[in-house]
């Protein structure tokens, strides 16, 4: 039964994705925790995603789509259904993702409603390809002192496994890429943060996703949020390494990233687990 304000918003922004958005939107109604509403936030699509996202919405009166001007901008998309959001706890998916646990929202809500001090907690996921199948099973830090430890080294939190009180804020809109980082990192300045030890979502890695498309930018905003936050978080001097070697990864040819950025991808969180769990 649809409340007017449900404890959880799933808030997803999207862009041309008509041909993954169903699967996304089916994993939230498919969740054993029913009081949630579904804010979907479309960036002005050229395909048919308005058409599937408008077909959901008649079918469940939970889900509420919204569509925007095009503005390339996740953040804006972002904070635009973040504000149209009532629920206590927001929880966020992309587009081309997917949650493979049913019962993901009801163990993060009773984790977030046992534990106060904790202002957002995600979990493990499983690495898929283009066509949704698993090509790795990527563990995520635990506790909230592991978390800070490679916080500046990769992003903490993934973010289609997250949920956060709603007290967190909005996403930086003067970000052009990694807001969700940025918005990460803040969101540990004001408590604690955890990943629980399961499998909560189905994260697409794909030469289409927007982490490939646009990674020089993405090389420029990492710079920025490590040196935003290096007097909060440790680990400053590897961070800002490491963010230089992916920048000069970004000028070899687009054919030679294509290789190889799905391997360096699943070496990168290798190694960030690893760091976690060694420090």
């Amino acid at each position: 039964m649809h409340t007017p304000h449900p404890r959880v918003s799933v808030v997803m922004a999207t862009w041309n994705r008509a041909n993954f958005i169903g699967r996304a939107i089916q994993s939230v109604v498919d969740q054993a925790f029913s009081d949630w509403e579904l804010v979907i936030v479309d960036d002005g699509s050229t395909d048919a995603t308005s058409q599937v996202a408008r077909e959901w919405a008649e079918r469940d009166a939970r889900i509420k789509y919204a569509a925007l001007e095009h503005t390339g901008r996740i953040a804006f998309v972002s904070n635009a259904g973040l504000r149209m959001a009532t629920g206590e706890f927001i929880a966020i998916l992309d587009d081309d993702d997917w949650w493979i646990d049913p019962s993901k929202l009801s163990k993060q809500v009773a984790f977030l409603d046992a534990h106060h001090e904790y202002v957002a907690c995600g979990g493990w996921f499983a690495a898929v390809n283009q066509e949704g199948h698993r090509i790795a099973l990527v563990e995520k830090p635990e506790s909230d002192a592991a978390i800070r430890r490679v916080a500046l080294f990769a992003n903490p939190i993934a973010n289609s496994t997250a949920v956060f009180r709603r007290s967190a804020g909005l996403y930086d809109e003067t970000l052009s890429q990694f807001a969700d980082w940025d918005f990460w990192l803040r969101v540990g300045t004001k408590g604690k943060l955890r990943n629980l030890p399961e499998y909560f979502s189905a994260y697409r890695m794909w030469g289409g996703g927007s982490s490939f498309v646009n990674q020089r930018a993405n090389a420029k905003a990492a710079g920025i949020i490590i040196w935003r936050y290096r007097t909060q978080y440790g680990g400053f001097i590897r961070a800002f390494s490491s963010v230089f070697l992916y920048r000069c990864y970004t000028y070899l040819p687009v054919r030679v990233r294509k290789i190889l950025n799905e391997p360096l991808s699943r070496l990168k969180k290798y190694i960030g687990s690893r760091l976690a769990a060694s420090s």
